[in-house]
């Protein structure tokens, strides 16, 4: 149940509780992908497993939506995130893989002429673009490790995905030790409120993993907020905390695992009420992918899966039907883009919210989002409230997220945003003509060296400045073409292309200064 199932490899093996034997967790290598997909399929998952662990979560069939919108409908995610989503050809009634942060997998569409002839090149996994450390970024919140921070504030936690789920969709996992399943609190490194989990596992192996999401959650935390020094206590090979969690799962040993889950939760609290982690927040200006993906996937999996439902009524009477922009593809645009902490991110056609959130956690830039379908913001309203108690668990200061609801074409909030506007993404792969003519106007109110991110050119292929086009809007922007690589979209493991447009006016001016003078 998750939109971010694409987070993990494909292949990857769960932890799962054996009664008589300790076995060995390993990670199965994810399979090669087909060079083109011709049908709906599942998606590649393009984040490793963590230790074994892997992250599942459950799909659902794609949602169709309106060509007025760019933004993608996640289907369901379980607890593994971006995105902008990309309109794809009619799926069939297959039901989409399930994931490891729910993607679906679809065939691309027809309607594509901007596309390489041959994706295939593209089916390689790139690596991420180095980016500029951004040195006025400031990880830490201040809220999260003050007074006010122990103060207790709403969130959704782990045991409501279970309680509130049918009860025949989950099952007890020590049995033998306790007659209904147990509950157990887990630290994070910002506020000391703990978040409940239900030590229960599903009957779909494609559902929510609570086993799992612990495990993750143990991990990702050794990983970016203990201090080298102390890094020991987690990745010790004989008795570290990661190393006791997995045998108590796999002996299970339900008093093991709440002995081994205090333990940690005690050393956070070390760590936390000395100073360690406040101080070695403040010593990093950036957060690592993993984490960015993990606390997105965990708001998507408390607050849109269970209602993913409501995503599938969006039928308009189109064909089309909507992918994603992965969180990985959406950061390395945030790279190619420098975007920074200090400017400004639109996302027009913003469905549930995913991109605005990953901006404004993973650059901690002020970040926007337009989208017009009621379903997609109401569990964006959902996501931001939940976005905002994550921050704190996790101790991380974000920047400011603003959702609005109506047409970007219509709303006259969008041209002052623009006007502002550092970076704006949008999704114009289902874009009419018409849509895409109306959009171009709104590049007249973007400042200098504002960056426009498309899946399809604004400037059509050879367009030269003449006398007869001078007063289109087109001839403000300068265009990159750019790939992106296998692991990209929800849609197909084959590579594309998307376009970085950027307001420069100084080309019109060169050449209007060139007619004068003749």
């Amino acid at each position: 149940m998750g939109f971010f199932d694409h987070l993990q490899k494909k292949g990857s093996v769960t932890i799962q509780p054996q009664r008589t034997q300790i076995r060995k967790v390993e990670s199965k290598p994810a399979a090669k992908p087909p060079a083109r997909v011709p049908s709906v399929s599942s998606t590649k998952n393009t984040n490793s497993n963590i230790n074994g662990v892997a992250d599942s979560q459950s799909r659902v069939r794609p949602v169709k939506r309106s060509r007025e919108s760019s933004r993608t409908l996640p289907a369901s995610r379980d607890q593994t995130p971006s995105r902008s989503s990309t309109p794809l050809s009619r799926r069939s009634k297959s039901v989409v893989r399930k994931r490891p942060s729910p993607i679906q997998r679809l065939s691309s569409s027809d309607d594509d002429s901007d596309s390489d002839a041959s994706l295939s090149a593209h089916k390689r996994v790139k690596a991420s673009v180095s980016a500029e450390p951004d040195l006025e970024r400031r990880i830490r919140s201040s809220e999260a490790f003050s007074e006010d921070g122990e103060t207790e504030f709403a969130m959704v936690h782990a045991v409501d995905i279970t309680l509130g789920s049918k009860h025949e969709e989950f099952k007890s996992v020590f049995v033998e030790e306790t007659e209904k399943p147990a509950t157990i609190g887990i630290r994070y490194p910002g506020a000391p409120q703990p978040e409940q989990y239900q030590i229960v596992a599903p009957r779909d192996k494609n559902e929510f993993r609570p086993l799992d999401d612990i495990a993750q959650v143990m991990d990702i935390v050794s990983q970016n907020y203990i201090p080298e020094s102390e890094r020991h206590i987690f990745d010790d090979e004989r008795d570290g905390l990661k190393r006791r969690y997995k045998l108590a799962v796999a002996h299970a040993s339900l008093s093991e695992l709440q002995k081994t889950v205090a333990d940690y939760n005690k050393t956070l609290d070390r760590l936390r009420g000395d100073g360690q982690i406040a101080k070695h927040l403040d010593s990093m200006h950036a957060l690592s992918l993993p984490l960015v993906e993990r606390i997105l996937t965990q708001i998507y999996s408390r607050t849109v899966s269970p209602r993913v439902d409501s995503l599938k009524q969006y039928e308009n009477g189109t064909d089309n039907v909507y992918g994603e922009l992965l969180p990985r593809f959406i950061s390395d645009i945030f790279k190619q883009t420098r975007l920074k902490s200090g400017q400004v991110f639109v996302d027009l056609g913003s469905g549930v919210g995913n991109v605005v959130l990953q901006a404004a956690l993973e650059i901690g830039c002020e970040s926007w989002g337009c989208e017009m379908m009621q379903n997609a913001c109401d569990l964006a309203e959902l996501q931001q409230k939940e976005f905002t108690s994550r921050c704190r668990l996790w101790g991380i200061a974000a920047g400011e997220v603003h959702l609005i609801k109506g047409d970007f074409l219509k709303d006259e909030n969008i041209p002052k945003i623009l006007s502002r506007a550092d970076v704006v993404l949008i999704n114009n792969q289902a874009f009419t003509p018409q849509l895409n003519n109306e959009l171009i106007n709104h590049f007249l109110d973007m400042k200098e060296g504002c960056q426009i991110v498309s899946l399809k050119s604004f400037v059509p292929a050879g367009h030269k400045i003449q006398s007869r086009n001078l007063n289109s809007p087109v001839n403000l922007l300068s265009v990159k073409r750019r790939n992106y690589w296998s692991g990209s979209v929800s849609w197909t493991d084959v590579g594309g292309t998307y376009f970085i447009a950027t307001k420069d006016s100084s080309r019109l001016k060169a050449f209007s200064e060139g007619l004068l003078k003749e």
